[in-house]
């Protein structure tokens, strides 16, 4: 992993996360909203093609267009504010979170998603979400720490 990359505690990602959470359901909505917006501006373009121009608002496309502008221009503040703290939003549809930590002398991702109550699991740099393994035995299910 490069060293321009802040490595985590588990408490101090824990208190990032906490930090961060209201701000990344915001990035959520915001891809949300910038979703309907493009679906919006395609059904114009859809007239448009179907029946020619004439029929078509310009005040709508315009209003719709600077909706988008803004839109995206939040949403890009909201994961430049993110970003700013080293954590690292992976999937916005999930609300999913990697913070860049040590563990066991090994360069790993502490992972959150949305939802979780805690930082409960990490994965390799070079895996991803599928490959998530529990910080604590615990939470894998099993009724006793591995031996």
């Amino acid at each position: 992993m490069a060293d321009e990359f802040r490595h985590f505690t588990l408490t101090e990602a824990e208190r990032t996360r906490h930090e961060v959470e209201p701000i990344l359901i915001e990035a959520m909505e915001g891809r949300r909203a910038l979703a309907e917006v493009e679906e919006s501006l395609a059904g114009v373009a859809r007239r448009i093609g179907m029946l020619g121009g004439s029929l078509v608002s310009q005040s709508e496309v315009s209003d719709l267009r600077t909706r988008y502008n803004q839109i995206g221009m939040k949403l890009q503040r909201a994961l430049e504010t993110i970003h700013a703290t080293g954590c690292l939003v992976k999937d916005l549809e999930m609300g999913l979170l990697d913070f860049p930590a040590i563990l066991n002398d090994e360069e790993v991702l502490l992972c959150w998603k949305l939802g979780e109550d805690r930082i409960r699991f990490y994965h390799g740099i070079n895996e991803g979400f599928q490959g998530r393994k529990p910080l604590d035995p615990l939470d894998s299910g099993g009724s006793a720490p591995i031996q």
